[in-house]
């Protein structure tokens, strides 16, 4: 969108904006878009006041934003990375091997801590964005959420590290999931603040390789301290947490002390944040259901991943954390080369929706191959070739995210939140039902992973579908 210039979008929503300098990250200038057209919006006024505190003004040259500079990426990228190890080394490994410990003949209880962590997430996100969406501090409006999520978040998992029982072991990962969960949200919020539409598969691709080496790393970090109840859960938190601070500390935000007040607060406004208005943002909604699709099989496998390994391979829990992390190790070249390649070519090629369905039949080639492997070599294959499906997925599904979320300059941080939803609620709601599917076809006190996995793989394809055949504004 040029400056001044009226451009309307796929849902029919018409924005006019000029760019507004507001401050400086890594060294460089950054320019955020707001809204200068005369309009009744609450949200819009706002940001239109908050653009009359700032000075400067400055073309865009047909960006919807400006370009972001290359400290801003790697600062995000490692932000990312770091929420990541936080919460996925504990789910991917230290989990299981404390409900092993704590619950041994109830390995469901697994999924009912993480799900409820996962229901923090969902109850508790939108909120924080619209608080983070109308913050005026001295250090912006994102800076302060990430440095007081990201602290709550590691003495989160220090009460899971030294739970005696299941009931402390779920408040405790609520509580990091509060912490660690939401502030990877406010890092989101930053994208959806900042990013340009040209960057989008670029910098989606670099954070869906962080995701994916973030997963690995982590499982791979909690591993190495099996043998410590505390270690292997604080130490993925302190690597996260270091990571996510070195962006809240150095990524500037304009002072916002002396900007108009934002709209009074009240228990109505906090209620409405929570929805939105499914046929005016049609667009944003398919995409949401096609994510949801995608990310319910994704939770469906990944909860049960220790599990299914130990199953497979006809050992304890305890013992196969080697395995595992060899299976992370080898999983990298996978998913960097899945989610680096896809990015860079969904910019260049201007193409997404092809890209995520590639994503789903890959995910599910992989699902299907792991759950019949007879033995380990093949089990690795399947699970690279998923992971290189998954590598594909979040990277373009980053940029897809970012080229239909709507009310960019005004209310990023609440929309990424209800988008949010399409995650944690499948992470919330998939290990509940888990239990049914393991169930299926099971012998006495056995667990059918292997239908799991299947079941895994036929969500992520149909995701992949509901993208393709009914987002229309992005090819």
């Amino acid at each position: 969108m040029t400056q001044r210039e009226s451009a309307a979008t796929s849902d029919g929503r018409k924005v006019d904006a000029a760019s507004k300098r507001v401050g400086a990250e890594g060294g460089h200038q950054v320019d955020i878009a707001v809204p200068v057209a005369s309009t009744s919006s609450p949200a819009f006024d706002e940001a239109a006041m908050i653009g009359e505190q700032l000075t400067h003004h400055t073309p865009n040259s047909g960006e919807d934003r400006p370009r972001v500079s290359a400290s801003y990426i790697w600062l995000l990228v490692l932000a990312t990375f770091g929420s990541i190890v936080a919460l996925v080394g504990p789910i991917g490994y230290s989990l299981s091997v404390l409900i092993a410990r704590i619950a041994p003949e109830n390995q469901e209880f697994l999924g009912y801590v993480t799900g409820v962590g996962a229901l923090v997430v969902v109850l508790a996100g939108p909120l924080v964005g619209i608080l983070s969406d109308r913050t005026r501090s001295r250090l912006g409006r994102r800076r302060p959420w990430l440095i007081g999520l990201t602290l709550v978040g590691l003495v989160g998992l220090l009460i899971v590290s030294v739970s005696p029982n299941v009931w402390i072991a779920l408040l405790g990962w609520a509580v990091t999931q509060f912490g660690f969960g939401i502030a990877a949200l406010q890092v989101t919020s930053s994208m959806g603040d900042r990013l340009p539409q040209s960057q989008r598969g670029k910098v989606g691709g670099l954070t869906g390789v962080a995701t994916m080496v973030g997963s690995i790393a982590g499982v791979a970090l909690a591993s190495a301290f099996a043998t410590s109840n505390l270690l292997i859960f604080l130490v993925p938190g302190l690597v996260g947490a270091i990571f996510i601070l070195l962006f809240a500390v150095f990524i500037k935000e304009p002072d916002l002390r002396n900007a108009a007040a934002a709209a009074k607060v009240t228990l109505g406004s906090l209620l409405a944040g929570y929805g939105y208005n499914v046929k005016k943002y049609k667009d944003f909604s398919w995409n949401w259901l096609g994510r949801f699709l995608f990310n319910f099989g994704v939770t469906l496998s990944s909860t049960f991943t220790t599990f299914f390994f130990a199953a497979k391979l006809g050992l304890p829990v305890t013992q196969i954390g080697g395995v595992v992390a060899i299976a992370g190790l080898l999983g990298i070249v996978s998913t960097v080369g899945g989610a680096a390649l896809s990015g860079f070519l969904s910019d260049r090629l201007k193409r997404r929706k092809s890209f995520i369905l590639l994503a789903g039949v890959l995910f599910t080639v992989g699902a299907v191959i792991a759950s019949i492997a007879p033995d380990l070599p093949v089990l690795l294959v399947g699970l690279g070739v998923l992971q290189f499906g998954l590598g594909i997925f979040s990277a373009v599904d980053q940029a897809l995210f970012l080229d239909v979320l709507p009310e960019q300059d005004t209310q990023a941080g609440r929309f990424v939140a209800i988008n949010q939803f399409s995650t944690s609620i499948p992470q919330f709601a998939a290990p509940l039902v888990a239990p049914v599917f393991l169930l299926i076809g099971a012998g006495s006190g056995a667990k059918n992973y292997g239908l799991l996995y299947l079941i895994a793989g036929g969500f992520a394809l149909i995701g992949g579908l509901v993208i393709l055949l009914r987002v229309k504004s992005v090819r």
